[in-house]
């Protein structure tokens, strides 16, 4: 299916949630109101007949009454529920709609606003920020997810294995947008809010301080000994009149002792009533993942087995731990608290119950949450594919006789498939460096990122926007869009040469993966005649060593590179220039660039360009 029909079907399954939607309103009205007339006509009836009949008929007639006005208020309570659930799944559906158009304005919004400065990739190759590839593809509700899929897209080192292993993941949950959507529906109604983000940081820090309350048991059965003792002589006194009022002494005793252990005891609920909400939330998104058949999924089915153990399911072991949480919630009711504290050490028997419950899931959760969390970043590339069935999974291969990388229609994933323009390229053996020349605004700098964001979606485990894409394992490093510093008293054109310093180093290094390199514009911060010595000097120093490199520049005198160096080969993107117009197919051609056009560029805007008249502009190469 091509993507035009992909967007036809969303749009239509938004459309019949929103008609749904609808009809769930009218009917919540219609109950609300039938709640009213009840309640009004239960009270007016019950009144007069109390009235006119007597107790008895009135209290039946308020009986039947309140009977229907609770019923209204199940089905009213229920039509809230479906509301809240069809208003999230429209907005999953209508989320992957912008993702299909790349509709930015109506994606949630990114959980990552800025480029981290310490991973260049993030900015060079837009992975992340307001308009990146991350934000595109993040589906995840919980943090951790999340930066997940960012550390996948950002890793720039290949790993194989985990490549292969996310791919057959990837590919099995893009067949199944049910169960993604699905999972993702528990999320957020876990995460109760429009995209709001999970964060399981304070549930795993509250588990990893786990300590058993020490000495504890003993204390549980001499209080409550105690305090059976005290009640038994209660109801001798009061009740036969059999003893003397002997347990107001044990009483006292019990008090004493029960407050000295709870002080040294410490407050052991606190946090445990914080995470309530989020237990008992986090137990329908591990429920949809034990009841799934994972049928046809063979390495999904591998991967959530933690879910499938039938003596540690997680949803029985989070049922269990909030039953308690429960049953410590008495602490809000002070008068209630108080009688089950004086009967029994209440809060004791919650504080040993809790030490139980939580010993398991503490043992447990980690791996529950981590499996979700890979799952959350595995599905935001399923999505992706699905969304764009034309797009390939890469192979990644070590043969020694393949191509370094090797594209046929290789495109940008962050450009509209209306404007976007594919494009061949190979690079076939180690050592090889394409030179990329072309006018400005030709599609250059475009045509390198474009490599590099396709190499990371490879390494994450997703597909590529590309009809075939092979490549061997190489570590991925860019001096693209590099920034000066202010406050650290750096220049563009310094940290421009210690980014180019690091990236040769890492070419130098000896390394089990050869390096695939992107620089745009080399040496753009200095002069002509500088920036033409020193990227000659840096391009023989890169070829011919144990990686493969891409080159973009706007020095037409590099381009005899390629008659002295046999690792260097030169590509160009071109530009027509019609009726005082310039135009761009955006298409790759081997050689070098015959034309440049900043002075074109500078005429038609209007500005003075000294020595050339228009019709020398027209016919003339132009410095670029």
């Amino acid at each position: 299916m091509s993507a035009p029909p992909r967007e036809h079907a969303l749009e239509r399954q938004v459309e019949r949630l929103n008609a749904r939607l609808y009809r769930l309103d009218v009917a919540g009205v219609r109950i609300a109101l039938a709640r009213l007339i009840v309640f009004v006509a239960g009270a007016v009836i019950s009144v007069a007949l109390l009235v006119t009949t007597g107790v008895w008929i009135a209290a039946i007639a308020a009986a039947a009454g309140l009977v229907g006005f609770l019923t209204l208020a199940h089905f009213h309570g229920r039509i809230k529920t479906s509301t809240v659930r069809h208003h999230i799944w429209r907005d999953i559906k209508q989320a992957h709609l912008a993702r299909a158009r790349l509709d930015w304005d109506s994606l949630p919004p990114p959980l990552i606003a800025e480029p981290r400065a310490d991973h260049p990739l993030e900015l060079d190759l837009d992975l992340t920020g307001p308009r990146g590839i991350h934000r595109l593809l993040d589906t995840s509700v919980s943090r951790e997810g999340s930066l997940r899929l960012r550390d996948w897209l950002a890793a720039g080192t290949p790993d194989p294995d985990a490549i292969a292993q996310r791919q057959a993941l990837v590919r099995e949950l893009a067949a199944h947008a049910l169960f993604r959507d699905r999972l993702q529906l528990s999320a957020l109604l876990a995460a109760k809010g429009k995209f709001r983000r999970w964060d399981g940081a304070a549930l795993l820090d509250w588990l990893a301080s786990f300590a058993p309350s020490s000495g504890l048991k003993p204390w549980l059965w001499s209080l409550t000994a105690l305090s059976l003792t005290t009640l038994a002589l209660l109801a001798l006194d009061l009740g036969a009149g059999l003893l003397p009022p002997l347990w107001r002494y044990t009483l006292l005793v019990y008090a004493g002792l029960y407050v000295w252990k709870m002080q040294r005891t410490g407050d052991l609920f606190q946090k445990a009533f914080a995470l309530t909400d989020p237990l008992t939330n986090l137990k329908a998104v591990f429920e949809h993942l034990e009841r799934d058949r994972y049928g046809d999924t063979p390495a999904l089915r591998a991967l959530c087995a933690p879910f499938l153990d039938p003596a540690n399911r997680p949803s029985a072991h989070l049922r269990r731990i909030t039953r308690v949480l429960a049953a410590a919630s008495v602490r809000g009711n002070p008068y209630l608290w108080f009688v089950a504290n004086l009967v029994m050490p209440w809060d004791l028997w919650v504080a040993h119950w809790l030490d139980q419950r939580k010993a398991a899931v503490a043992r447990l959760m980690p791996e529950w949450l981590d499996v979700w969390y890979e799952l959350e970043a595995l599905g935001a590339l399923a999505a992706f594919a699905d969304l764009n069935p034309d797009y390939a999974f890469p192979t990644v291969t070590a043969q020694p006789d393949d191509p370094a990388l090797a594209a046929r229609r290789i495109g940008h994933p962050l450009i509209p498939r209306s404007a976007r323009v594919c494009n061949d390229f190979a690079l076939s053996r180690l050592g090889e460096v394409a030179l990329i020349t072309g006018s400005n605004m030709s599609g250059k700098s475009t045509f390198v990122r474009t490599l590099g964001v396709n190499l990371c979606l490879a390494y994450a485990g997703g597909p590529v926007v590309a009809r075939e894409f092979t490549t061997a394992p190489l570590r991925v490093a860019t001096c693209i869009r590099v920034t000066d510093s202010v406050t650290d008293g750096i220049s563009y054109f310094y940290a421009e040469v210690k980014r180019l310093k690091v990236l040769l180093d890492a070419l130098q290094e000896s390394h089990a993966y050869p390096l695939f390199f992107l620089i745009d514009e080399i040496f753009r911060g200095t002069n002509n005649r500088e920036r033409l010595i020193g990227s000659r000097a840096y391009i023989r120093a890169v070829a011919g060593k144990n990686g493969v490199g891409v080159l973009s520049t706007h020095d037409l005198e590099l381009v005899k590179l390629a008659g002295e160096i046999p690792h260097v080969h030169n590509y160009h993107f071109a530009e027509t220039v019609a009726g005082g117009r310039m135009t761009f197919d955006y298409t790759l051609r081997p050689g070098p660039s015959p034309t440049s056009n900043a002075l074109k560029i500078m005429a038609m805007e209007g500005l003075p360009v000294d020595g050339m008249n228009q019709h020398e502009l027209e016919e003339s190469p132009a410095a670029g």
